[in-house]
């Protein structure tokens, strides 16, 4: 599995930043830095790049993610931000994510991973997976369909990223023949 390099997601959002939002990313990052938001504070700057600006997700993270830089901040890794989401009173979850890990690995060797501060996407030409401790007790599941498979697991969602249907797992017993099957119809539709 390889993880997918931060700097390779912004070189490709920046590429296309002027066509889609009519400014490049080094004026986005002027636009922040001028409005009064604390760079550092990203969600409170993807928040007012969305109400104000109309900016979509991923412009909104590259757009958030530089401003924050231009301030000093340094990104984690992808491990990094693994071990922050389970650490503490959510660490007893930490064996449900590694399980799922190695079944989504376990998939192809085209399947990436990445970092985000509260869900870790896994991506083959678009995230089909996202992963979050969701509570103390809970792990949920986002998935991403094009046409979701029938299953009394699954609710729609529009939370986690990208996905369009969830469900949750309290203990690495319940990842059985059943979420296998749908983590791998997750797979084979964004390929």
């Amino acid at each position: 599995m390889a993880n997918r390099d931060p700097e390779w997601m912004m070189a490709a959002v920046k590429a296309s930043m002027r066509e889609r939002t009519g400014r490049t990313l080094e004026q986005w990052v002027a636009v922040v830095q001028a409005s009064g938001i604390d760079p550092l504070d990203q969600n409170a700057v993807r928040r007012w790049l969305k109400e104000k600006h109309g900016i979509l997700q991923n412009s909104q993270w590259a757009i958030a993610d530089a401003a924050a830089r231009a301030a000093g901040w340094e990104r984690p890794t992808t491990d990094e931000y693994i071990a922050k989401q389970y650490a503490g009173q959510k660490a007893a979850l930490r064996p449900i994510f590694e399980r799922l890990r190695e079944v989504l690995e376990g998939f192809g060797n085209d399947v990436l991973l990445e970092g985000r501060s509260t869900y870790i996407p896994f991506i083959r030409k678009r995230q089909f997976v996202a992963i979050a401790a969701a509570t103390r007790t809970r792990v949920d599941v986002g998935l991403r369909f094009v046409d979701a498979p029938s299953s009394r697991l699954l609710a729609p969602t529009n939370s986690l990223g990208q996905a369009t249907h969830k469900f949750s797992l309290a203990s690495v017993k319940e990842i059985n023949a059943e979420v296998k099957r749908l983590l791998r119809a997750a797979y084979d539709q964004n390929g």
